[in-house]
């Protein structure tokens, strides 16, 4: 079985992950969400939060694959959480070079610590590239209609906790 690990903070979700996550189920039997919990950002949903967000979405996208989807909370590095969930292939999407040589200097670190897990990059769709987690939060914080960027469900989300 090939199992691929997405890991991310996911605060919230994004139409940009959902995009990552419906091109990784090709690639893999079973494709594990890691939902991080990072004590360097604050997020502004807690773990549950994010994690039944993530669940909701993935959910979908299940039905729609007929694919496995798993959604874990980890705290971990990422390379231990690989491990722990059998993954063989880490996923991570890309937006822009900076985003590359992040991932770069990730990668190299990662295979230091176990060369036997690969990582996979994708790029996001150019209709997605753009999408960023804090920049949907900052539109949203300002009122700004942040539909062409999540799902409903996560706009809905997002208005209620910027309206409380």
């Amino acid at each position: 079985m090939r199992i691929g690990l997405y890991p991310g903070t996911f605060d919230p979700i994004t139409l940009g992950h959902v995009d990552i996550i419906q091109r990784a189920m090709a690639l893999v039997d079973r494709l594990v969400i890691g939902v991080a919990i990072n004590r360097d950002k604050s997020p502004l949903f807690g773990l549950e939060e994010r994690v039944a967000m993530v669940r909701a979405e993935c959910e979908q996208i299940a039905a729609r694959t007929g694919g496995e989807i798993v959604v874990h909370p980890f705290e971990n590095l990422l390379i231990d959480c690989a491990r722990d969930v059998g993954a063989q292939v880490i996923v991570r999407g890309l937006r822009a070079v900076a985003d590359f040589e992040y991932e770069f200097q990730m990668v190299g670190m990662n295979r230091a610590l176990d060369a036997s897990i690969e990582t996979v990059f994708m790029m996001a769709d150019a209709r997605r590239q753009a999408i960023a987690s804090k920049l949907v939060k900052e539109i949203a914080r300002l009122g700004g209609d942040v539909s062409k960027f999540v799902t409903p469900s996560v706009a809905e989300a997002l208005v209620n906790r910027y309206r409380g």
